[in-house]
């Protein structure tokens, strides 16, 4: 499940803290809006303080692990950016979740609402450490309130959440484009 191949998205502005501390801030930039789902757009960056290099060296082997679903036996809860969406009729979705990961045939939908995080990179300095990521979420959300929510225990991060506006990126689907027409791909 992945945003289609052959549209161009509409942007809907974020620009929100979904944590914020002297240290370490993750955000939401933007989310691109497709006629089946939306890709929210993830920034973070973790600053030095006074971490000697051995633990600045194990900090940055946290702050780019890879994705929650991947098995590593040193992997924890508390070691990866967990991530998950609250509905406004209270379904949940997470991207720690298997559900959706179970073998299916290609041409079958999930049975439900589909959080799907996907690491796009990031680097590391002396002083400050920055990454990047998008998390695709579908379905379109309903209206109401949808609850981003995240927690990076090992980054000092605790459960924290802000809520979109689902009709609004709802609404933003008329905006998505195709590249060609159907009958053309």
């Amino acid at each position: 499940m992945a945003p289609p191949r052959y549209e161009l998205p509409a942007i809907v502005p974020v620009g929100r803290f979904v944590y914020q501390s002297p240290t370490f801030v993750l955000a939401i930039e933007a989310v691109k809006v497709y006629s089946t789902g939306c890709n929210f757009d993830l920034t973070w960056m973790l600053c030095r303080t006074d971490q000697e290099d051995r633990k600045w060296a194990e900090l940055n082997a946290v702050f780019h692990r890879p994705a929650p679903q991947v098995r590593d036996g040193g992997m924890s809860a508390e070691s990866v950016l967990l991530l998950g969406v609250q509905l406004p009729d209270g379904t949940k979705a997470s991207s720690s979740s298997l559900a959706m990961y179970a073998p299916k045939s290609m041409d079958q939908e999930p049975d439900g609402p589909v959080f799907d995080y996907r690491p796009r990179g990031g680097n590391g300095r002396e002083d400050d450490m920055s990454a990047n990521g998008e998390v695709w979420q579908w379905p379109l959300p309903p209206a109401g309130d949808l609850r981003l929510v995240a927690q990076w225990t090992d980054m000092g991060m605790p459960e924290s959440s802000i809520v979109l506006d689902g009709a609004q990126l709802r609404n933003a689907a008329a905006g998505a484009r195709k590249y060609w027409p159907e009958d053309t791909q």
